[in-house]
């Protein structure tokens, strides 16, 4: 029994590859830090609030019109001055100031015309 010596390849061995270059490492943003530019929103949110309360209070119609009109205004300032504000924060102030001013409008003459007809005399008559 005769043994063969294993064959050896034919094909030269490759050269070695040079190692690659590091990869750069992923890229971070930085965190979001309260207060930075973007984050101011105090105009719009006070805006947002005062017009839902304006809404509520519109029993006290002198109230809600002083409160109306101040949403309206602290809307539009924070509209201009506060491009990080989401929009629908100040857009919902202005509407629901808007709302606050024309319903305490309507309350307020609906009371004063109850309150001139009781004073008359005709609340309450009928007239044939």
């Amino acid at each position: 029994m005769s043994t063969t010596p294993p064959e050896e390849p034919t094909t030269p061995p490759s050269a070695p590859t040079p190692p690659s270059a590091p990869s750069a490492p992923p890229a971070y943003s930085a965190p979001a830090v309260a207060g930075a530019a973007g984050g101011k929103k105090a105009l719009s949110l006070t805006s947002f609030i005062l017009g839902i309360v304006g809404v509520v209070l519109f029993l006290l119609n002198w109230v809600a019109i002083v409160i109306g009109v101040v949403a309206v205004i602290l809307g539009f300032i924070g509209k201009s001055r506060e491009p990080g504000a989401p929009r629908w924060m100040w857009l919902l102030g202005i509407i629901f100031g808007f709302a606050a001013i024309v319903i305490g409008a309507i309350v307020l003459i609906a009371s004063i015309a109850l309150l001139a007809a009781y004073r008359n005399g005709n609340l309450g008559t009928v007239t044939p």
